[in-house]
């Protein structure tokens, strides 16, 4: 077994894999790493199963120091990573010798940042998962639902004895990148004004700073809601909820497992791993797709994986 030390963390920084699957009917949230693709990417870099568990670091702030030699992999946001003082880009493995230290200082480019670590983390699982929900006091390093905090060990158990690898630079997701996001439209489209969709689609929206692993809310021209009052219906991820503001929510991982205020539809995954890496105040805009497009896309995406 394998050790790291955290030396610095903040409440943003957790333990993630791609989150827990079949207990919503017993009001238990999915979880997981918010950018999956990144996530996946961190562990395809050592060899590991794509959901393995993983640090996810939003923001910066983060510190661990390394008690043997070791081989972890770095995906996702540029957070002016540094070893020992030394520049650190991402979507690589890399050697950290015993007692060198890796650092996480702030945006350079993207918001969150995922540390894998041969074999992934070791950590238990609860109903299925080692994701960290905090609010369910579900997953993480001892199952309670905690952050990453100051001198707790990280442990691993898998082979250091490692090629390093890096991504070529056509495989590296795009974090400039200003496409539209993909929108699965959903059953209460239809409920909308007419100026509200086409406000809806032809408008930018910026994100608010009220935004974390629950939801990221929209800014923009508010949004009107025509049809009736809704019962209660169970929400996927990437739901875009209208609340009586007329200003969209986009609800991630986090989400709560049933709500009641009208959709647009759902962002596609491929579109939420985009958004997990913007800051409050990116612009963004919303594409309409039909489901049967977006499926094959994430089919695509994911056979990828397979041939390399």
């Amino acid at each position: 077994m394998s050790r790291l030390t955290i030396e610095a963390s903040t409440p943003l920084c957790l333990l993630q894999d791609a989150g827990r699957f079949g207990v919503r009917h017993l009001g238990v949230t999915q979880g997981g790493a918010l950018d999956w693709r990144s996530m996946s990417w961190a562990n395809w870099l050592l060899g590991n199963g794509l959901d393995a568990p993983v640090i996810e670091i939003t923001l910066g702030g983060f510190t661990v120091v390394a008690q043997e030699d070791c081989v972890l992999a770095l995906a996702g946001a540029d957070l002016g990573a540094q070893v020992d003082g030394e520049a650190l880009a991402p979507w690589r493995s890399f050697r950290l010798n015993k007692g060198q230290q890796l650092k996480f200082t702030q945006p350079l480019l993207g918001a969150r940042s995922y540390l894998a670590a041969p074999g992934g983390f070791d950590a238990p699982e609860v109903l299925g998962s080692s994701a960290t929900v905090v609010r369910e006091e579900l997953g993480g390093l001892d199952g309670m639902g905690r952050a990453l905090a100051n001198d707790a060990p990280l442990s691993y158990s898998g082979s250091s004895l490692l090629l390093l690898r890096e991504l070529a630079p056509e495989q590296v997701p795009n974090f400039k990148l200003n496409a539209p996001l993909d929108l699965v439209l959903g059953a209460q489209i239809g409920e909308f004004s007419g100026q509200s969709l086409f406000d809806a689609f032809n408008s930018a929206w910026t994100l608010d700073s009220r935004a974390d692993r629950m939801g990221m809310r929209l800014l923009g021209t508010a949004l009107q809601y025509q049809g009736k009052p809704m019962i209660s219906e169970g929400i996927p991820l990437g739901a875009v909820q209208v609340p009586p503001d007329g200003q969209p929510i986009v609800l991630l991982n986090d989400r709560q497992t049933i709500g009641g205020y009208p959709r647009l539809g759902a962002l596609t995954p491929l579109a939420l791993a985009r958004l997990a890496q913007c800051l409050p105040g990116t612009k963004v805009r919303l594409k309409p797709v039909v489901q049967d497009v977006a499926h094959r896309e994430q089919v695509e995406y994911l056979r990828r994986f397979l041939r390399r």
